[in-house]
C-alpha cells in the first residue's frame, strides 16, 4: 500500500526533514579526527529533543533494538553503524544517517563525510555517490516509474566502476520510517510501481569502492563490504509535486558547516 500525502501533510514533513538537516549539520560542525562517535551521537539526540522531535532509530526494532540517534557508519561499514567511543581518524570516510519523528511524521536523511584530509579515491567515491542520488531525483516524477530512479543510479555508479548494494534499499516515507515503495539503486527503467504526485520517498544510493557484495558483524546492525573497501552513503527525502520532485531535506546547513573548517 502506498500512501499518498495531502500538500499539508508534505508540509509537516518539510519540517521533519529540515530538523535532520540542521542535525546533521551540527554534527558537520563537531566532525574531526578524535572525535568520539558516541559524543556525536549525544549531541544529536540532545538537539532533536531539545527541538521537540524524537529520534527515529533509537530502539528502532531489531534483535537487539538500535541502541542510539545516529548511525554512523565508518570506512568499509556501508550503513547502521552503531556509535562507539573510538575516536574518529584522519582520513576516515563517515557515513551519518538521522532519522527523526515529528508531528507524526518522519524525516530520514544522511551525509558521508570526509575526516580531515581523505585519499583522492575515497572523495571521488563521494563525488560519485552524491551525483548518484540527485541523478534518482532527477528521475522521480508523476509518470515515471521506481526503475526509472533506480537505473539511473546504478548505472551512474557503475560507470565509474564501482559496486551498488543490492539487499539494502530507499523507501518510502510518511507516518512510518518505512513505508512502500521500496526505490531500489539498481533496476530497469520502466519497472516497478508508477510515481505519482503526493509520493514522498527517501532516496538513498549505497555505493562501493570494490564489489557490491556485503554482510553483517555480529552486533545484528552493521553491515560492512565484504571485500573491507569503503563505502559511501548519501540519502534525501523527496516528494513529487505538480508533477516534479520536490527536496524535502537539505543539505545546507552541512555545507555550511563544512565551509567554515
Amino acid at each position: 500500500m502506498i500512501y499518498i500525502k495531502t500538500r499539508e501533510e508534505i508540509e509537516l514533513m518539510r519540517e521533519s526533514a529540515l530538523m535532520v538537516s540542521r542535525t546533521l549539520g551540527l554534527v558537520a560542525q563537531h566532525i574531526k579526527p578524535g572525535v568520539e562517535p558516541i559524543f556525536l551521537d549525544k549531541i544529536a539526540e540532545e538537539y532533536i529533543r531539545d527541538n521537540g522531535g524524537v529520534p527515529a532509530f533509537k530502539g528502532y526494532r531489531g534483535n537487539p533494538p538500535f541502541p542510539a540517534t545516529l548511525c554512523i557508519s565508518i570506512n568499509e561499514a556501508v550503513v547502521h553503524g552503531i556509535p562507539t567511543n573510538k575516536p574518529l581518524k584522519d582520513g576516515d570516510i563517515v557515513s551519518v544517517d538521522c532519522g527523526v519523528k515529528k508531528n507524526g511524521f518522519f524525516g530520514d536523511h544522511a551525509y558521508t563525510f570526509g575526516v580531515g584530509e581523505i585519499k583522492p579515491e575515497h572523495r571521488k567515491l563521494l563525488d560519485v555517490t552524491l551525483e548518484a542520488l540527485y541523478k534518482g531525483i532527477e528521475q522521480t516524477r508523476a509518470g515515471n516509474r521506481i526503475g526509472d530512479i533506480s537505473y539511473a543510479i546504478q548505472h551512474h555508479a557503475e560507470s565509474h566502476g564501482y559496486g551498488v548494494v543490492r539487499e539494502l534499499v530507499g523507501h518510502g516515507l510518511g507516518k512510518s520510517l518505512h513505508e512502500e515503495p521500496e526505490v531500489p539503486n539498481y533496476g530497469k527503467r520502466g519497472d516497478g510501481p508508477k510515481l505519482k504526485d503526493g509520493m514522498v520517498i527517501a532516496i538513498e544510493p549505497m555505493i562501493n569502492l570494490g564489489k557490491k557484495n556485503i554482510t553483517q558483524l555480529n552486533d545484528g546492525w552493521t553491515i560492512i563490504t565484504a571485500d573491507g573497501l569503503p563505502s559511501a552513503h548519501f540519502e534525501h527525502d523527496v516528494a513529487i509535486i505538480d508533477g516534479k520532485p520536490e527536496i524535502l531535506s537539505t543539505f545546507a546547513y552541512v555545507e555550511e558547516a563544512l565551509a567554515k573548517k
